[in-house]
């Protein structure tokens, strides 16, 4: 009976060492400054139309970054109604999608953008004739797993940003000394310390800045024209579709290379991650 005991405990003991030896994966290496080229993306077929993923990682100020490119054949919905906790950008590229949150509809046309802030019940559906094609942001921030499961509609915190639809024929274009600029949004949100987004439309050969630097990550989405990209010192072009990360405080500046106007979307958003600059 001694001997049968010991080996017993012997049969527990041994795999819980082997266990605590196992090595543990390594986290995610966090997403640097890259672009990423509509054209070269892989096209996967859905029930619904196609899909192009983009990017699924972290990042410096952020625990997830996911984008994707959704297109919906006509009538199609992207899903039913639902909701989650990372708050979301999408940007209408081409197509006419119903907008649905917390039980309203609004129906917009290319350029558009729709933010579906923490909690709120959110969907689209191609209401055109033609496919619908959309970038999807989804953003993942260190508040984003401590915020109770309430829908932002229903929070007190009337300073911070709900869902809202920007309809692009409605947004004011204002002139600048290199083309024009439409203002979208500058507000903190439920799980973003600050969230702005402009429109810039830069003439031939003009330059947006001097090569400069800040702590909060960016993202450039080229809508039309032709844009180069210096970050680092490492030049990158691209045409309409691609998108430009910006990494925090790597120094980057963008020129039109093109001969017609290019006109960009420009989001930045600062989190409870974000260095002091």
């Amino acid at each position: 009976m001694h001997l049968r005991a010991i080996l017993l405990v012997m049969a527990f003991v041994v795999p819980l060492h082997l266990r605590s030896e196992e090595p543990k994966s390594a986290p995610a290496a966090k997403l640097g400054s890259t672009a990423f080229h509509f054209e070269k993306l892989a096209v996967q077929p859905t029930p619904v139309g196609e899909r192009r993923d983009v990017a699924r990682t972290p990042t410096a100020t952020f625990d997830e970054l996911e984008c994707h490119i959704s297109t919906l054949n006509p009538g199609m919905p992207s899903h039913p109604p639902h909701r989650h906790p990372q708050e979301e950008l999408i940007i209408l590229k081409e197509g006419t999608l119903s907008v649905h949150i917390n039980g309203t509809e609004q129906q917009v046309g290319p350029g558009s953008l729709f933010f579906f802030a923490s909690f709120d019940l959110h969907a689209v559906r191609n209401v055109g004739t033609v496919p619908a094609t959309y970038y999807v942001f989804n953003f993942t921030t260190p508040l984003t797993k401590t915020i109770p499961a309430i829908p932002a509609a229903e929070r007190p915190a009337p300073r911070k940003l709900g869902s809202s639809v920007y309809d692009w024929t409605k947004l004011s274009v204002k002139p600048t000394p290199k083309g024009e600029r439409r203002e979208i949004v500058d507000s903190p949100t439920t799980t973003f310390s600050n969230f702005e987004s402009h429109v810039t439309t830069l003439r031939a050969g003009e330059e947006a800045h001097p090569s400069h630097h800040h702590p909060d990550e960016e993202l450039i989405l080229v809508k039309e024209g032709e844009m180069q990209a210096t970050v680092n010192g490492v030049v990158s072009r691209g045409g309409p579709g691609t998108i430009f990360f910006y990494g925090s405080n790597d120094e980057h500046g963008m020129r039109n290379v093109g001969t017609t106007n290019a006109t960009y979307y420009v989001i930045r958003i600062v989190t409870a991650a974000t260095p002091k600059a």
